[in-house]
């Protein structure tokens, strides 16, 4: 069966999966739904003492069993410990057939790509997936299926019941003997714990895992009390060092320094850039450049940004703290400057993934965006974007919050080189759509800028602007001047992955990947 972005979502897995091929991003507008609730039990007495003595003991406690579903979040990124020792002694323990359900997976977790392998892990629930363990899934190693959600489709997902969670672990940089909650004041803090807030709620047992007990009552807390059931100590939950993945820094190359220029160019000619403009970015080299130039026009203009959202990084905290932005709404932190910042600035706020994202709640912090200036792997003569699988099937990256703020803000801007190495970025279908066309406004590359044909008032906006306009078509069409029209990656049959659109119904599949062969 096709869906409205045009792709076939077999016939099986809708059957499978229960889901309906994906009908556009409104079409759940004003639709209600019941959130459904975990198990929990009455405490009228007890020592005030939830401590348990290990991994393997908690387990025990909470009752692990072949088949459950595990919760966890991502906020330590690539210095992430917690799912690594939970799942080590849960392999040590014989359990089977588990489902991760977790916030993103990385290069750290590599470790577990064996227990897909012997059937440990049979499903995976994630934003997405890097390193070896997307390597293995587009291998075919994982026995069920990986499901790739956008933050907000997470909460959706597990609020709604649609995934249940079972058992949820949370790294927490500082906890007290009865579970209360923080993302500072540790040895490995990590700023917020936005992504796990819905595990604590909605999960039927909930695990606080700390390196840093601290004296009750660790307040103010991020995560309450009342949801946690377990607090564990180890050694270490993550290394804060990593969380910084080294992308958030300044650059140098022209190519990413022009682009950025072109997006200010853009921005600031739009009827959007006004003061208490809000604003979202990400933190590869060319957003933060953008920000950057962004901000000398800010101060130029006495223009003043009424909160920035998102994921954090340096240059947003800056702009906090030289008061060009009023509040800092923050889901993940993405390097140490920005993790003392959210402790320590009155103006840098703590929010859940669900008030960030979530399209089934009563409004989330996205839908107040004007601007959001985002990237991808690939963008297609539809403006869709790709952003998990890669030009050679791999999957590789992650939705985030990708498709919750295309869909949320007035101006979506994609930035992306016209070529990624020898690959042609803009090019006729993206390998996996991610985020449907429909929500994507700009398209800003180094070659040029296509306008959505759908936003003619963004045309007209800046079309006395100098910024050099090109169709969509004309940009792959220089793309595939430069480096040729690239093969279509060769696929297999079997469904490995799908890929969820915010309501839940399906956007795309990932297939496996064929083994190279030799010609003879």
């Amino acid at each position: 069966m096709q869906n409205v972005v045009g792709r076939e979502i077999p016939e099986e897995i809708l059957r499978l999966t229960g889901k309906k091929p994906f009908r556009g991003t409104h079409s759940c507008d004003g639709k209600e739904f019941r959130k459904v609730g975990p198990k929990t039990r009455c405490v009228i007495n007890s020592d005030g003492d939830k401590r348990v003595a290990s991994i393997r003991e908690v387990l025990l406690k909470c009752g692990i069993r072949d088949g459950m579903t595990l919760g966890f979040h991502h906020h330590f990124r690539n210095g992430d410990k917690v799912l690594n020792l939970v799942m080590q002694e849960v392999h040590r323990m014989g359990i089977r057939d588990l489902t991760i359900c977790a916030s993103s997976l990385g290069s750290q977790n590599d470790e577990i790509v064996s227990m897909l392998d012997d059937g440990t892990i049979t499903n995976i629930q994630s934003s997405g997936v890097r390193g070896e363990i997307g390597r293995a899934i587009s291998e075919g190693r994982l026995k069920g299926l990986a499901i790739m959600r956008s933050h907000g489709g997470r909460v959706r997902a597990i609020e709604s019941g649609g995934t249940k969670v079972d058992i949820a672990f949370i790294g927490a940089p500082t906890a007290d003997e009865y579970g209360n909650l923080s993302a500072n004041g540790g040895k490995a803090n990590c700023g917020v714990l936005s992504y796990a807030a819905v595990d604590a709620q909605f999960a039927d047992k909930v695990v606080a895992v700390t390196d840093c007990l601290v004296p009750f009552p660790n307040l103010p807390a991020q995560i309450s009390q009342i949801y946690v059931d377990y607090v564990v100590v180890v050694d270490e939950i993550g290394d804060p060092k990593k969380i910084a993945t080294g992308a958030a820094k300044p650059t140098s190359d022209q190519r990413k320094l022009l682009m950025a220029q072109y997006c200010t160019d853009f921005v600031v000619n739009t009827p959007y850039f006004k003061e208490g403009f809000s604003y979202q970015t990400g933190v590869g080299g060319a957003s933060i450049a953008s920000t950057i130039s962004l901000a000398k026009i800010m101060r130029e203009r006495g223009i003043h940004m009424s909160f920035g959202v998102g994921g954090i990084a340096k240059p947003m905290c800056e702009l906090l703290e030289e008061g060009l932005i009023h509040k800092l709404v923050d889901t993940q932190d993405f390097d140490e400057y920005a993790i003392h910042s959210a402790a320590t600035n009155p103006n840098h706020f703590y929010i859940t993934a669900g008030e960030y994202a979530d399209p089934f709640n009563k409004g989330a912090y996205v839908n107040k965006l004007d601007f959001v200036i985002l990237a991808a792997l690939e963008v297609d003569t539809h403006f869709n974007c790709n952003v998990v699988v890669g030009s050679d099937g791999i999957i590789t990256g992650a939705q985030g919050g990708h498709p919750d703020t295309a869909a949320g803000a007035k101006c979506t801007i994609v930035i992306a080189p016209i070529l990624q190495g020898r690959i042609p970025t803009i090019c006729s279908d993206v390998t996996t759509v991610t985020t449907p066309g429909e929500d994507v406004d700009v398209v800003i590359t180094d070659y040029g800028i296509a306008i959505n044909p759908r936003r003619a008032d963004l045309m007209e906006a800046v079309k006395n602007a100098g910024l050099p306009l090109k169709s969509i078509e004309e940009l792959r069409d220089i793309a595939y001047s430069i480096a040729g029209v690239p093969e279509k990656v060769q696929f297999g049959d079997r469904v490995v992955g799908i890929i969820e659109a915010r309501d839940g119904s399906i956007m795309d599949v990932v297939r496996e990947i064929r083994p190279f062969r030799f010609r003879d």
